[in-house]
């Protein structure tokens, strides 16, 4: 083969945004372009971009290019750049803060699981992704860090608690990004900046082994994406079980990448238009569903509308519970790197009062709210014998303000806030299910709504089927913001 010429190569490496993770590595596999020269295009496109949006806490391009050298792992995505969100995911020598004080300067001394999984399908990790304390709101701003900005629009929030992560794919610095979800950390985001997120089912990927569960199993780990397929490889190139895990996900029957090209026969879907709280959807956000909805019997599906399963009105002061008694315990662990009892001034008002309250919460009561919790997933599980998927809106309004759901807020405006703007997401979360965000509409004003669909427990496969049939319909990469 003659040598590529390096006026080739500077266009690969200018043009590389118009590619996904598997794209890349194909290019890379090709000799088109070398993981080296990929990583300084993303380098100069962070340089950009990053002052505008503050998506990235910490970049460490002297550890990659040093992975780069010592030889990568000959992996599907082998050679193309990612970076971790900046809470729950440790990798050596880098300092993982969940966006607090507390854990600012904790450097850690080992790697995750899942961390050592990406290096194994070939990735090249460089930076950390911002993150609100301790990742406990829907926007991703903290005193530590400041605000991330949507692509969109600057003025409104990227969502969160994967924010920075949903921010970095938008606006194409990465085809790709690790996210996580503990109440739609992965699916909130994605509907803010107009990205495919998707969270697996309980426990299909590792959380350990610092760590087997966050907030009592209602925490996955995965990604935001571009593509449906990069989703699914990454999937498969990261799932299964973990040793010591208290957890397991049904095995799945063939990759997830072979589902996405797969026909998903004619599904039966459930539509909830209504939220599963006393709150109104907005009209956009109705209208993004009314269009999903139209969409999937074009295709051959059968859409009927349904009614929440009457489960989901124990479920809210359950999960709040499971929260702050986790909180409580997270921040009570700050004690080992302060070196001293954490205090009010050490965290962000809202945390400190999830914390307070937390520590307040009897024991039998917290008991209380994880059978609760696990009834939540039997109704869901019932429900589901009648329907392959449930339907709802992401989001009950598009992404609105920064600020208004910043941690740094009084409780009871922030509660109210939050409630009204994410009653759709938590309730996979505590049943385990697969569930994803869909970037199917936009709004007149050109923000992004997401579009939820959930699955049963273990049948990941069939999200996937689906999102692929929709990417063909909709081709939502074309859309791209202006930053």
């Amino acid at each position: 083969m003659n040598p590529i010429s390096k006026t080739v190569i500077s266009g690969l490496a200018a043009d590389y945004t118009h590619y996904d993770g598997l794209g890349l590595a194909e290019l890379i596999a090709s000799g088109q372009i070398s993981p080296l020269e990929l990583l300084h295009a993303v380098r100069r496109r962070v340089n950009a971009l990053n002052p505008k949006l503050n998506v990235f806490c910490q970049l460490f391009y002297e550890k990659a290019e040093a992975q780069i050298r010592a030889g990568l792992a000959p992996g599907p995505f082998h050679g193309v750049p990612f970076a971790l969100k900046d809470l729950g995911l440790y990798l050596s020598g880098t300092v993982t803060s969940g966006g607090s004080r507390i854990w600012s300067s904790d450097v850690a001394t080992f790697d995750s699981t899942l961390s050592e999984r990406y290096r194994q399908a070939g990735l090249v990790i460089f930076g950390k992704t911002n993150s609100p304390e301790l990742g406990l709101t829907v926007t991703t701003e903290s005193a530590l860090y400041g605000q991330t900005h949507n692509p969109w629009n600057a003025e409104r929030i990227a969502g969160g608690s994967s924010g920075g992560a949903a921010a970095v794919v938008a606006s194409r610095i990465l085809p790709m990004a690790h996210a996580s979800d503990g109440g739609g950390s992965i699916r909130v985001p994605a509907s803010c900046c107009g990205v495919f997120g998707f969270k697996p089912t309980r426990s299909r990927v590792p959380l350990g082994p610092s760590s087997f569960e966050g907030w009592n199993g209602c925490t996955h780990q995965h990604a935001i994406t571009i593509s449906v397929r990069d989703s699914a490889a990454l999937l498969d190139a990261t799932g299964g079980a973990e040793l010591g895990s208290p957890f397991f996900s049904p095995r799945p029957e063939r990759p997830f990448l072979a589902e996405v090209t797969a026909e998903p026969g004619r599904l039966r879907i459930a539509l909830f238009a209504s939220a599963p709280a006393p709150v109104p959807v907005d009209p956009e956000c109705a209208s993004a569903l009314a269009a999903a909805a139209k969409l999937c019997e074009s295709l051959g599906h059968h859409v009927e509308e349904a009614s929440w399963p009457a489960e989901v009105e124990s479920f809210r002061e359950a999960f709040t519970t499971v929260v702050q008694v986790s909180v409580a315990r997270k921040v009570q662990d700050g004690a080992v790197v302060l070196g001293r009892p954490p205090q009010q001034s050490d965290v962000e008002l809202m945390t400190w009062a999830m914390m307070q309250a937390g520590m307040n919460i009897p024991a039998v009561r917290y008991s209380r709210a994880i059978q609760d919790l696990h009834g939540t997933g039997l109704a869901f599980a019932r429900f589901l014998e009648r329907y392959d998927l449930i339907l709802c809106p992401t989001l009950a309004k598009p992404p609105i303000q920064l600020g208004v759901l910043a941690l740094s807020r009084e409780p009871e405006a922030w509660f109210k806030d939050f409630l009204e703007f994410c009653p759709f997401t938590a309730i996979a979360n505590a049943t385990g299910q697969p569930s994803m965000s869909v970037p199917l509409h936009w709004t007149q004003e050109g923000l992004p709504v997401g579009t939820m669909f959930t699955g049963r427990f273990g049948e990941d496969a069939t999200l996937f089927r689906l999102a692929g049939q929709l990417e063909r319909a909709l081709a939502w990469a074309k859309r791209r913001p202006e930053v």
